[in-house]
């Protein structure tokens, strides 16, 4: 998942632009302040001169006051300023991050579901927070050091040269001599930051894996496994930003041996000058603590520069996710959604993942205010059906339409709500069960929900809950059980009270009891609306006004239930292997005595068990 390399310049010019340019007055501001911060460094090498020179060499008494009272301006100045500047740039840092973590997340939440499968949860969040995190310090202190360092820079330097030129140029001569080695550990640093950030990547895709799938790792004695695979990432993770870490101070430790050599080279000849007489105590003292004190601020900047590295590989994942393009966006000229009941129709619809043909190129009608459910062995393109029909993925040929108005050609928010959808994973948010009710909904009242609440069977346990309707459910609704959190997204579906029902194994993970209350439940929910049903339970679609038997992404069957038994054929094939795989050792051995007290049956065969069963069980 590595991205391509950005330069910085672009990198720059898209934060700037984007998120910087609204704070412009707030960084104006900031600005000033750290002019003055700067500043005021450089005052305090200047007045080095006259304190050596007038007070401590020629015993000024009277220069003793103005130059005391003018440190304790300068220190003052410069930390009313320092906290000035670092309040106003925390701000402006800190809503550039909120912004661009909105963005972010606005972006890749529109993105389809191919783009997500690709994309685990783990990727994202670590992009969304960490890199934004990395993001938001290093811009910061560039902000810092390009503003207050650099004038603290410029000033000291301008007092050097104020007091010899020829000695600021013996300490700056090992500049020019850094350039190579300092591009070079830069190029080092941004390799070494983008691979760690990939890990960083892995490493919370692994953990969101791990803690979902607590459960089943419990089970299977997985700890040590997935504690092993962790550690493996971990490793590499911190071997990354360690080296990382050592280009970024290799940077630093440049500066520091130019500024050995260049103070050895003024000592070797400032020394001289003094001992000459040529200069006195007081310039060396103020050229000497100006330029070390320009050390200070040099030495920040160039970290700075390696750590911009490290920002821009968190930038280059940045901005190669807010530049993914948004497949499935509404039409540009909108067409209004059909009232009333709509028919469902999918004609010739052709579906590929890849060279993965899914649908080779599927008609099927939903007739309007019935019941169709779909069947089939998995893989047989149930699920893709209710993908196309939501548009969370468009076909690459072939017509869905709903009210006879084709899904590419409404917006899709009018499209989405015309769908209520419950499947077998009922999701929840780790919210209220109020709130996970109404989705953010604030015209209903509680007069208004609690029919709801009936009809949903959510009433049945609600009172069992410490506080009602504003329990917290849980994370994915851990604090209920299955049966109450597909009662709560019934519930959910009753209130959005759209004409179409799409029902994905609503009940399969659901105990017998749970599965009767439910069931009752999406029987007055799917009253008097479009109902599209996905089901491996062949037992909950018998009454269903149409069975549609799909097979490799064709349809190879339809009729009812009664219709397609009569016919044979793969529908009846896997009923009664439901019934047959159905029966305990107890219910064979029921039915191998009553076909053994039958006359006419020789023998308990399949087929005469099947019909035994059914007369046991009233099922057949």
């Amino acid at each position: 998942m590595s991205a391509p390399h950005t330069s910085s310049r672009v990198l720059m010019s898209w934060l700037w632009r984007d998120y910087l340019l609204p704070h412009i007055g707030l960084l104006l501001i900031a600005m000033v302040f750290m002019l003055l911060e700067g500043s005021m460094v450089g005052a305090v090498s200047y007045m080095m001169q006259p304190m050596f020179d007038e007070v401590f060499v020629n015993g000024n008494s009277g220069a003793l006051g103005w130059v005391s009272l003018t440190f304790l301006v300068i220190f003052s100045v410069r930390g009313m300023a320092g906290v000035a500047q670092k309040v106003l740039l925390t701000r402006i840092s800190q809503d550039t991050a909120a912004h661009l973590r909105k963005d972010l997340l606005a972006r890749l939440i529109r993105q389809d579901t191919a783009f997500h499968q690709v994309h685990p949860p783990g990727f994202l969040i670590q992009r969304v927070q960490t890199d934004v995190s990395a993001v938001n310090h290093v811009w910061q202190v560039i902000i810092t050091g390009a503003g207050r360092d650099m004038v603290a820079l410029v000033v000291l330097i301008g007092v050097a040269v104020n007091v010899d030129w020829r000695w600021t140029a013996v300490m700056l001569v090992g500049v020019p001599l850094l350039l190579l080695p300092i591009a070079m550990a830069q190029r080092y640093v941004r390799k070494k930051a983008a691979l760690a950030r990939d890990l960083g990547a892995t490493l919370a895709t692994r953990l969101d894996e791990v803690f979902h799938g607590i459960v089943p790792i419990k089970l299977n004695n997985l700890e040590d496994y997935q504690v092993n695979r962790f550690s493996g990432h971990m490793d590499g993770f911190v071997r990354s930003e360690v080296r990382a870490s050592f280009g970024t101070a290799s940077i630093t430790g440049l500066i520091d041996v130019m500024a050995g050599l260049g103070f050895m080279g003024v000592l070797l000849y400032g020394g001289a000058e003094i001992i000459e007489g040529k200069k006195t105590v007081g310039e060396f003292m103020s050229f000497f603590t100006a330029i070390g004190l320009a050390f200070d601020p040099m030495r920040r900047l160039a970290s700075v520069s390696g750590t911009w590295q490290v920002a821009a590989a968190a930038l280059d994942r940045l901005k190669e996710l807010m530049d993914a393009p948004i497949k499935l966006v509404s039409p540009s000229n909108p067409v209004p959604p059909p009232t009333g009941l709509p028919e469902i129709r999918l004609q010739d619809v052709k579906l590929r993942y890849g060279d993965a043909t899914v649908l080779p190129g599927l008609s099927l009608t939903v007739e309007a205010g019935k019941t169709t459910a779909l069947v089939g062995a998995s893989g047989a393109g149930k699920s893709t059906v209710f993908n196309l029909l939501t548009r969370l993925v468009d076909p690459q040929e072939g017509e869905v339409s709903v009210g006879g108005v084709a899904v590419r050609d409404m917006a899709l928010e009018d499209l989405r709500g015309l769908f209520s959808v419950v499947s077998q994973e009922a999701l929840l948010f780790d919210e209220t069960l109020r709130e996970n009710i109404l989705l953010g909904r604030t015209d209903v009242t509680d007069e208004e929900l609690q029919p709801v609440l009936d009809a949903a069977h959510v009433s049945d346990f609600l009172p069992k809950l410490p506080d009602g309707l504003d329990t917290l459910v849980g994370p994915r609704g851990s604090a209920l059980s299955g049966g109450q959190r597909q009662r709560v997204v019934i519930a959910r579906a009753l209130l959005r009270d759209t004409p179409v029902l799409l029902l994905d194994e609503a009940t399969s993970a659901l105990d017998a009891q749970s599965e009767k209350v439910v069931q009752t439940a999406l029987d007055k929910l799917a009253g008097g609306r479009t109902t599209l049903v996905i089901a491996h339970r062949l037992s909950t679609i018998r009454n269903a006004d149409k069975i549609v038997v799909m097979e490799r992404g064709k349809v190879i069957d339809e009729g009812t239930h009664s219709d397609l038994l009569a016919r044979g054929g793969i529908y009846a094939d896997l009923y009664r292997l439901q019934y047959q795989e159905g029966m305990t050792v107890i219910d064979r051995d029921r039915v191998a005595a009553l076909a053994a007290q039958t006359p006419d049956i020789d023998a308990p065969q399949p087929s005469l068990l099947r019909r035994f069963w059914g007369r046991l069980v009233g099922a057949a």
